[in-house]
């Protein structure tokens, strides 16, 4: 779809995270080793692969605390990543899962009631599209349907 981008976690924070800055609950990020069972990473948005150092981390991927900012595990990349492409559609790892949660925000940073859904991965572009077009949501975050784990934001395109 191209109404809209996948938005990963701004380098500027995930260098602070990996020069050992505490995290959402003031605890510094704990390091790693991979065993390949599919930890992904939400700067490059693609999964650590076996035998890599990872960090993992509480992150808030709100600008600030409020009732609806969620604070959760992640995992990150222990050595510098690239950014994942903004631009490069959905991310290929997401083709590894199976299903997504998806929710809207308002520009006010809190969840719009009724915009919480668990899609087919397949389904995941088309779900999101239908979920921009409406103006009282500003973004989106994918989140895994098991865990709640945020993923990545999603964006409308420019």
């Amino acid at each position: 779809m191209t109404n809209q981008r996948f938005v990963a976690m701004p380098s500027e924070t995930a260098r602070c995270f990996r020069e050992g800055h505490p995290d959402a609950h003031g605890q510094p990020p704990e390091r790693h080793v991979s065993d390949g069972s599919g930890n992904p990473c939400r700067h490059c948005l693609t999964d650590i692969a076996e035998g890599e150092p990872f960090l993992i981390l509480a992150w808030r991927p709100f600008p600030g605390p409020q009732p609806y900012a969620e604070t959760g595990p992640i995992f990150l990349h222990a050595e510098d990543c690239e950014r994942y492409d903004e631009a490069a559609g959905m991310p290929a790892m997401f083709l590894k899962r199976e299903r997504f949660l998806l929710r809207g925000y308002g520009g006010d940073d809190r969840i719009v009631y009724g915009t919480g859904q668990v899609v087919e991965t397949a389904d995941l572009t088309q779900a999101a599209a239908a979920l921009l077009d409406r103006p009282d949501i500003a973004y989106l975050h994918v989140r895994s349907a098991g865990y709640n784990c945020y993923q990545c934001r999603i964006e409308r395109a420019a």
